[in-house]
């Protein structure tokens, strides 16, 4: 038994619930990706040609001769997840097996045909616009198998929002989204509030870019989303005419992130989600003295600063009244994964907590030399 048998004997032994072949060797490969997911009675391959996905169902011993014949065919990189663990397997283009493994708290279940969409917000079988613009279903509302995941992933933002929404008590919302790029799941929100909570809502995308927001209104208009709408403008400085209920920030970058919280902060908004990235502005602001280790690699201080400015940020919003969690926001074990802020309005946060939530948020900052720009913005750099 060679190297790549034993590697993947090893894994297959540990019953994965889920293989992904990926990396062609060559591009004239009949396959661009194969999944492979554990059923009751074995396992399901899909496999992606460019244009189809073909299915073939295996049992456990027949799913490692597979992987082993596409490893030494077709790909050069296996990826495989049970309860505890991602295994993967990297083939070099000169034939050298590595292999790795490391904890996931990702918790995946074995794939059932008929409940597999089970207690999704969004079921399959619902005629939902955006979603079939997105390629996410079908015309007839079939879920397009090579979309699954971002099928999951649409249905765990909606989760997230209806937490907050379904025990509220509010019925009328008025909502801004904040650079709302396509705005697929701005329409996608809407679809939630109006068809699946039966609530009032107004909703605004806004976004820099003119040709996007033209394209988004008449999307808006195909769908019949009277309450939908969509302008030009910038973050920094959006004055709604009506009262601001719901922010939500997706995926803002750096500094923007921070205008979109200060201006939920400001109109008094009762819920706030927002998904930052690129944060950049802590990373060429830090300073470790007394922890220096922190500042001496590259990728340590990127993601030090990183994960600095976002606990800043959600004790700045405990400061300003707001019960805040961050959550992950995509739980795919193959995607990239994202944090998710959420802030909920509440009325009677001690002034002790409050408090403490600032002096968590100014140790660190004193000891890394920050001065985040929410932190500015909320006049806190002049007490």
């Amino acid at each position: 038994m060679n190297e790549l048998e034993a590697k993947l004997s090893l894994i297959m032994e540990r019953l994965p619930v889920k293989l992904v072949l990926s990396k062609q060797s060559s591009k004239t490969g009949e396959f661009r990706k194969i999944d492979i997911v554990k059923k009751k009675d074995g396992y399901r391959a899909e496999k992606y040609t460019k244009t189809q996905v073909f299915h073939q169902n295996l049992t456990q011993k027949e799913t490692e001769q597979f992987c082993l014949s596409m490893l030494t065919g077709e790909f050069l990189q296996l990826n495989a997840w049970d309860n505890q663990r991602e295994y993967m397997i990297l083939i070099s283009k000169n034939g050298k097996v590595s292999y790795k493994s490391k904890a996931t708290a990702v918790s995946m279940e074995i794939s059932d045909e008929h409940n597999r969409t089970k207690g999704y917000l969004i079921p399959e079988g619902k005629i939902v616009p955006a979603l079939v613009d997105m390629g996410v279903f079908t015309a007839e509302g079939k879920i397009v198998n090579s979309m699954y995941d971002k099928y999951r992933q649409i249905n765990r933002f909606l989760e997230i929002i209806d937490d907050g929404v379904k025990n509220s008590g509010q019925k009328s919302w008025n909502i801004v989204d904040f650079g709302c790029g396509k705005s697929y799941l701005t329409f996608i929100l809407y679809y939630y509030f109006t068809e699946i909570r039966g609530l009032d809502v107004n909703v605004i995308g806004l976004d820099l870019k003119r040709e996007v927001i033209e394209n988004c209104s008449a999307a808006a208009v195909r769908y019949g989303y009277g309450k939908l709408r969509f302008e030009v403008g910038d973050i920094k400085d959006y004055k709604p005419a009506d009262r601001i209920d719901m922010v939500i920030s997706l995926h803002a970058c750096d500094t923007a992130t921070d205008y979109a919280l200060y201006n939920a902060i400001k109109w008094d908004a009762q819920m706030i989600f927002s998904v930052p990235c690129c944060q950049h502005e802590l990373n060429s602001q830090l300073k470790a003295e007394n922890l220096s280790l922190y500042g001496r690699y590259g990728i340590i201080k990127e993601r030090m600063a990183a994960l600095s400015t976002d606990a800043i940020r959600a004790n700045l919003l405990e400061y300003s009244g707001y019960k805040t969690q961050v959550l992950e926001f995509v739980d795919l074990s193959h995607t990239p994964k994202n944090l998710l802020i959420r802030a909920v309005k509440k009325n009677n946060i001690a002034e002790k907590h409050r408090r403490e939530m600032l002096c968590e948020a100014q140790a660190v900052m004193k000891e890394f030399g920050f001065e985040p720009t929410l932190y500015r913005l909320l006049g806190l750099n002049d007490n």
